[in-house]
Formats: structure tokens, C-alpha cells, sequence
């Protein structure tokens, strides 16, 4: 089965606690503080794996965790940083973070990688907090907490050529002729369901990626038909077969068909019709082939929808007839043409160049949110608050005393006064509860 759009879940690990520890030995009066920070967490790293083709493994497998750091120990010593933890996806993924929308990179290459969840920070023993003030600090952190997303693998097959065109115009016949692909091939309309690539190589040591996708329709920029389920695949194409049979079977025009499958293209990328394209009169092997291909020359010149005419090439996949040719000149075209950047990759570069880094306005002083349970209850929210209560460790007084000056700082207590709290008022962060104090 051939999947190429999933989504996961990823879960870096947390960083290790550290810990409240004094040193305490014969002979070391007045020891000190001697708590250990935590390991670091381990992070989710995307990996491109060249013998993966297609991202059915996503479709069992959804979830993934990486192991938390270590707690900090005595005398000062460090827990032990989790590993990495390695997801391996084929060449030609597209990572997005699903909630946002953000395009979090391309793996195209064997070897290349992408962290996609960064693993939490360990916490600091009580051995930083040392002080003139307080040479015994009985506080300590707890480990960052890991970044966890929901993320949406898209593949885009990486291939130079694309072959395009309506079902049953003879896309698979002229893969298995020139590759090694065994493509199926049956005389009824979809035959192929998948992308299928196949590795052309010329007498003259030149050689290329050639991609039979599944046959386009009328609408199928719209979902109609197999859709734009495969549309995708040609973003990455830098040159276009677009085969055109000129037989007439089932009484279809051929001209009309070349438009509409360039139509569709168009509505998907406009920027799909910017790459060079050779129009393959397929099944010149037929009765009338050649006087329709006439008329269809002498239509395509007309043509407004393209940049430059095309060259229009006959072949016959069956008798081989013009495909030594058409492979030569589709090398020649690949050779002077650029890479095209995909839908994802102006998407990203959008994002990039309008980037904005988020700085709180004066509409928005605080960087937290604070809303009211039905039981009056003041309930405090946001990213860097609830990271701030998940690092407190609230088994040491000074610890959230700490964390107390902390929320103070951020200007919680201006807040919930300008929202009315008052003395012996109820506050609660995550699972916590506890009263405002004036």
C-alpha cells in the first residue's frame, strides 16, 4: 500500500530533576550544598532512510516518545542526558507542524535530519543557588519539560520527469519500456493507483528519475476523480511529459484533453505550468493517429495557456517507435533546467520573510491568561507560566517561595487584583490550588 500523508504524535523527553543535597563527610565542616543537575532529554529526530519508499510503517506506529533525563545527584554530580530518539521517513518528506501550520523543513537526501521536538533542559541542584545571603538553599529545579506536536508527513516523490496525462494514454507502457518499473497495466481507466518511479539511462551514460502518476481528470484539482491526492507528486518534476493519445479512442478530442489537464495544473500550482514541457503523441501506431495529430498541431500553436509551444514528439510505446528519441531530447531539456521550488518551499520562504517574533503590547502586559472556574475559582494559564510551575519543585518551602517571587515578577498578583481578586480568594495553576494573599 502505497501511503504518502500521515500524522503523528511526538514527545521529547523531560529533562532530568535536580536535586536538594549538602555534602556531609568527616573532616568537611560546613560542607555546603552538593545537588546534582538533571540530564538533558532526549530530542525526536526525523532521518531520512533511502530504503523507505512510501510512509505506510506511520500508519501502525503514530506515537513517539523519547526517554527523560536522569535525576542530579550528590556531590554534584550529573544525571545522565537521554538519547536521541531516531524516526526514519523516505526522501521527499515534507514535515508541518499540524496545529500551526508551520513548515518545519524538507528531507530530500539520504542521511538528512530534522529535529522536530527538542528535548527539555535538566534541572539545577541546589548547588546554584548558593548565595552569601544563603550559603544552605534548600531549593532545586525540575527538568524542562520536552516539546510534544502533533506533526503532518506529506511525501512528494522525487523524481526529474513527470508523466501526466488522462488515464489509459499509455503513462505505465512507456515507463515499462524505458525503465526497469513494472507499473500495472490493463486496458481499463486508473489502472494505476500509485506513483510509480523508474530509473531511465541512456546509451550515452546520462540518466534520470522518471514518475508515472496516476491519471489526472477533469476537477481533480477539486478532489475529483484520484484528486489532488497525487497532484503533489509533480511539484517536485522539473521537466513534464505530457502524453496526449491522439487515437481518439472513446471518441475523446485530444486537444481538449491537453488543455484540461494543463487547466488542472494550473488551479493546483500556477507556477506547474513555468516547467518545460513535451508533448508525447502517444499510440502513433493507431488507425487515424496521424491525422489527428495534425489538427492537434495546428491547434496547440494557438495555445495562450502555455509560455512557448511546446515540441510535440510521436511515439508508439508498443513498436518503441520515436522512444529512444523522446528519452534523448527529455535528458537534453532536464539538463538546462533549474529547480523549481515546490508549494511547501515558498510556503516556507513566506513565513520566513514575514516571520514576526511574537513581543507582548501593552493590550497584552502579561504574558499569562486568567480566566474563572463556575466554583470562583482564579485560574492562571500560558506557555512560559505553566513551564515556570512544572520546574518548581514544591517539596522544599524555598522552592515556592521562589516560584511565589516568580509569579510576582510576572505580574500575576497586578493582574488578578485589576480582575478583583481579594484576600483568601481561591488560585489555581494546572492541579494546584492555592489562596491570593494580599
Amino acid at each position: 500500500m502505497f501511503v504518502d500523508q500521515v500524522k503523528i504524535n511526538v514527545k521529547a523527553g523531560n529533562g532530568g530533576d535536580g536535586i536538594v543535597a549538602f555534602r556531609r563527610e568527616k573532616f568537611v565542616p560546613n560542607g555546603g550544598p552538593a545537588g546534582g543537575d538533571g540530564g538533558k532529554g532526549g530530542s525526536i529526530v526525523l532521518k531520512v532512510d533511502e530504503g523507505l519508499r512510501t510512509l505506510m510503517d506511520f500508519r501502525y506506529h503514530r506515537h513517539f516518545k523519547a526517554k527523560n533525563g536522569e535525576k542530579g545527584m550528590n556531590k554534584g554530580m550529573y544525571g545522565r542526558g537521554a538519547s536521541d530518539s531516531y524516526v526514519f521517513v523516505p526522501e521527499g518528506t515534507t514535515v508541518t507542524d499540524d496545529e500551526t501550520g508551520e513548515i518545519l523543513g524538507d528531507l530530500l537526501h539520504n542521511g538528512d535530519e530534522l529535529v522536530v521536538a527538542k528535548g527539555g533542559r535538566g534541572g539545577r541542584g541546589n548547588i546554584h543557588f548558593a548565595s552569601a545571603k544563603n550559603p544552605a538553599p534548600e531549593i532545586s529545579e525540575n527538568g524542562e519539560p520536552g516539546v510534544e506536536r502533533i506533526l503532518r508527513l506529506e511525501l512528494k516523490v522525487l523524481a526529474d520527469i513527470g508523466l501526466v496525462g488522462f488515464p489509459s494514454v499509455g503513462k505505465s507502457t512507456l515507463l515499462a519500456t524505458v525503465t526497469s518499473a513494472k507499473p500495472k497495466i490493463a486496458a481499463y481507466h486508473f489502472t494505476t493507483l500509485v506513483p510509480n518511479l523508474g530509473m531511465v539511462r541512456l546509451d550515452d551514460g546520462r540518466d534520470f528519475v522518471m514518475a508515472d502518476l496516476p491519471g489526472l481528470i477533469e476537477g481533480a484539482s477539486q478532489g475529483v476523480g484520484l484528486g489532488i491526492q497525487f497532484l503533489r507528486h509533480i511539484e517536485r518534476t522539473r521537466v513534464i511529459l505530457h502524453l496526449v493519445d491522439l487515437s481518439g479512442t472513446d471518441g475523446r478530442d485530444p486537444y481538449d484533453d491537453f488543455v484540461k489537464i494543463n487547466q488542472e495544473l494550473v488551479s493546483y500550482d500556477e507556477t506547474l505550468l513555468e516547467r518545460p514541457q513535451i508533448v508525447v503523441a502517444s499510440k502513433m501506431d493507431l488507425p487515424d493517429s496521424k491525422e489527428n495529430l495534425t489538427e492537434f498541431i495546428a491547434k496547440i500553436k494557438k495555445d495562450t495557456m502555455l509560455k512557448t509551444v511546446p515540441e510535440v514528439v510521436e511515439i508508439s510505446a508498443v513498436t518503441h517507435t520515436g522512444v529512444k528519441e523522446l528519452m534523448a531530447k527529455a535528458a537534453d531539456l532536464l539538463e538546462k533546467t533549474p529547480v523549481f521550488p515546490t508549494l511547501a518551499d515558498r510556503k516556507r520562504q513566506e513565513q520566513l520573510e514575514n516571520g514576526v517574533v511574537y513581543k507582548f503590547e501593552e493590550s497584552e502586559k502579561y504574558p499569562f491568561e486568567i480566566t474563572r472556574d463556575p466554583d470562583a475559582t482564579w485560574v492562571l494559564s500560558g506557555v512560559e507560566l505553566d513551564k515556570l510551575f512544572k520546574m518548581t519543585d514544591f517539596e522544599h518551602d524555598e522552592s515556592v517561595m521562589r516560584f511565589a517571587r516568580q509569579l510576582r515578577g510576572m505580574g500575576v498578583d497586578d493582574a488578578l487584583r485589576a480582575k478583583g481578586a481579594k484576600q483568601g480568594d481561591l488560585v489555581r495553576i494546572d492541579k494546584f490550588t492555592f489562596e491570593f494573599v494580599e
